[in-house]
Parts: C-alpha cells; sequence; structure tokens
C-alpha cells in the first residue's frame, strides 16, 4: 500500500492539481481552458512541432540528469547552466579548429565537452570540499561569470568570427557531426540515441553499482554514511565532477547536429530549466524523461495559445504551475503515508501492550 500510494498516487494528484490551477488561470485570462488545451495538443501534429519538441526534450533531459546527479547528494547544483555554456563554447572553439577523420573528430569533441563541463563545476566542488563554501552561491557566481568568458572568447580578436550578423565560433567541420534522423517533416537529433544512453547508464550507476549507492547513501544521511566508511567529502567532489561532465553535454544535440557553431545568440537557460525537469521527474530517468517532454511540449506550443487570443506566456504559467503540483503532491502523499504508518505502529504496539498483560495476569493466577 505504502509503494503503491508514493509511487502512483502523487503524479496522479499532480495531473489533477495542475490542470485545475491551469484552467483557472486559462478563465482569468478570458479564454475557455478546453479550448485551449485542444489548441496545444493540436499544435502538436502540425508540420515539425512533434520532432522539434523531441530535439528539445532531448536536451532538457540532459539539464535534468545533469541536475539530479547533484540532487541525489543533497547537492544544489545550481551552475548547470554556467558549466555547459562554458563548455559549449570551450567544445565549439576546439571541435572548429580540429579537422580529423568522422567519428574520431565527433568522440573528441564530446571528450572535450565532458572535460570542460568537469572542470567549470570542480571550481564549486573544491570550495565545498575544501572549505565549505555552499556550491549554490559558488555556482551562481560563476553563472554570472560564464557570460563574460563566453564574450570574450567568441570576440573576433580572439576566436570569434562574424558570419552575417552574428558573431560565433568557427563552424565545425562535417566531420565532427552527428547526423540525425529523417522523420517525415522533420529531422530528429541523432543525439537523441546517446541522451538514451546517457539515462539508462544514470539508471544503472544509481541501482547497479557501489558508486550509486554510496551516492544514496550520503545523500540520505552523511553521518550515517560516514559510520560506513564513505568519505562525505570524496562523494561530494565526484558527484560535483559527473554532474558538471553531463552538463557539458547539454548543447551538443544542437552544437553537432544542427547549429555547428557556438554564437553570442545561441540559447541560454537550459540549466535552469534542467533544475525544473529534474524536480517534475524526481530524479529518476524515466521521470526526467516525461519531465523533458512535458516541458518542451509546452514551449513548443505555447505559440498556439494565440490563434485564440491568449498571451502565450500563459504557457509559462502552466510550467511554474506544474512544478508546483509535483512538489505539493508528493509532500501531501508522503506526509499521509508517515502517519498511516504511526498510526499502524501505534495500533501494534497497544496489541503487543495488551498481550503483555494478559500474560502477567495469568502468571499471577
Amino acid at each position: 500500500m505504502s509503494s503503491w500510494r508514493t509511487k502512483v498516487l502523487p503524479p496522479l494528484l499532480a495531473i489533477v492539481f495542475a490542470l485545475l490551477l491551469s484552467a483557472i488561470a486559462l478563465i482569468i485570462s478570458g479564454a475557455d481552458p478546453l479550448t485551449a488545451y485542444g489548441t496545444m495538443i493540436g499544435q502538436l501534429f502540425k508540420g515539425s512541432t512533434a520532432v522539434d519538441t523531441v530535439n528539445l526534450a532531448t536536451v532538457y533531459y540532459l539539464a535534468g540528469l545533469a541536475v539530479a546527479i547533484g540532487f541525489q547528494m543533497n547537492l544544489f547544483n545550481i551552475g548547470v547552466e554556467g558549466q555547459y555554456r562554458f563548455a559549449a563554447v570551450t567544445t565549439a572553439i576546439i571541435g572548429g579548429a580540429l579537422n580529423l577523420p568522422p567519428v574520431i573528430h565527433t568522440v573528441v569533441i564530446l571528450l572535450v565537452a565532458l572535460l570542460a563541463g568537469a572542470l567549470y563545476a570542480a571550481i564549486p566542488a573544491i570550495l565545498k570540499v575544501t572549505r565549505g563554501v555552499s556550491e549554490v552561491i559558488s555556482t551562481i557566481m560563476l553563472n554570472s561569470i560564464v557570460g563574460g568568458i563566453v564574450a570574450f572568447l567568441i570576440n573576433p580578436d580572439a576566436f570569434g568570427v562574424l558570419t552575417g550578423n552574428n558573431l560565433g565560433t568557427r563552424p565545425i567541420a562535417p566531420s565532427g557531426h552527428i547526423p540525425g534522423i529523417p522523420l517525415g517533416s522533420g529531422t530528429l537529433f541523432g543525439f537523441v540515441i546517446i541522451a538514451a544512453l546517457i539515462g539508462a547508464g544514470y539508471w544503472f550507476m544509481l541501482n547497479r553499482t557501489r558508486f550509486g549507492f554510496e551516492l544514496k547513501a550520503s545523500g540520505e544521511s552523511p553521518t550515517a554514511a560516514a559510520a560506513g566508511g564513505v568519505n562525505a567529502k570524496k562523494m561530494t567532489l565526484i558527484a560535483m565532477l559527473t554532474s558538471g561532465a553531463v552538463a557539458g553535454l547539454i548543447a551538443m544535440p544542437e552544437l553537432l547536429g544542427r547549429d555547428f557553431s557556438y554564437g553570442i545568440t545561441s540559447t541560454q537557460m537550459y540549466g535552469f530549466t534542467g533544475i525544473a525537469v529534474a524536480l517534475l521527474g524526481r530524479n529518476h530517468p524515466g521521470g526526467i524523461a516525461l519531465g523533458a517532454l512535458l516541458w518542451a511540449f509546452l514551449d513548443k506550443s505555447a505559440v498556439s495559445l494565440e490563434q485564440i487570443h491568449v498571451s502565450k506566456e500563459i504557457a509559462t504559467i502552466m510550467q511554474g504551475i506544474i512544478v508546483l503540483s509535483v512538489v505539493v503532491a508528493y509532500e501531501v502523499v508522503r506526509r499521509a503515508d508517515l502517519a498511516a504508518e504511526q498510526r499502524r505502529v501505534g495500533r501494534a504496539l497497544a496489541g503487543n501492550g495488551r498481550k503483555g498483560s494478559s500474560v502477567a495476569e495469568g502468571g499471577a493466577v
């Protein structure tokens, strides 16, 4: 009963809460909720919207996984935004400068992305384990610094190239690209397969390896983990570096599958979206995938609301409502489950007490 309540009931409650609260927001804006929902769903089957949604969800999925690795250790890695942007510009510069055979070129680019993301995450990780500096504060500051780093590196006096009105890095040669998968009206990023493999690896690490066990144990109770011989500082360092390495891959689906260059106008804020996606998925790779698809769907279908004279910003409100609903639903069910467990223990103790009294009375007679 407890397992059913904690695994099935919270998502169902979250869906109900989100639909009701989103309907209220739509009514306040002067729209019919059913018409709005129907319009958004209908947009999914127009043109390349479905493929574009999966492509965007791939990026969000990687961001969610990067954040979730930190969450497993009770580390709030807000710096995924800075880590992926630093890795993206570094990888684009090195990838554009290299001239290697196909496959080898791509593998080298991915390795550079992993190392660059881990390197930028190493700064708050080292500060955390050596000086006790909160990773929240240090990563927020590093997120601000990365904007200046990107602007400096893609300056024409450094590694930038002016193409039309866009300033960016030198284009990566075709040998470094990851081919897409043609699907009717659109092309699916080939990186979606790599993202799925990373998700499977994340699940295997958490559930089938000693490192995953120690990671979760340290997150649940650092004191108990330390008593069991787990080095908390070492786990913190590894968790942050791993989170940063995965963050380094966030921009790769677009960089190697569509843009082939990182510019001053490249999309930002993927790292912060990853926080919401990880919360939606409860740090589970399958849940993160569903959360990424839902978030990408709302992003891509928001434009359709303008057809019924509703501001597309309503979709942003929906996203916030969904995150709030998930958090509230899980907390409500957790507290209800805890109260039920306490009642069961109380009844068991009361029953044992009555049995003990009966035995004592029988002995006295």
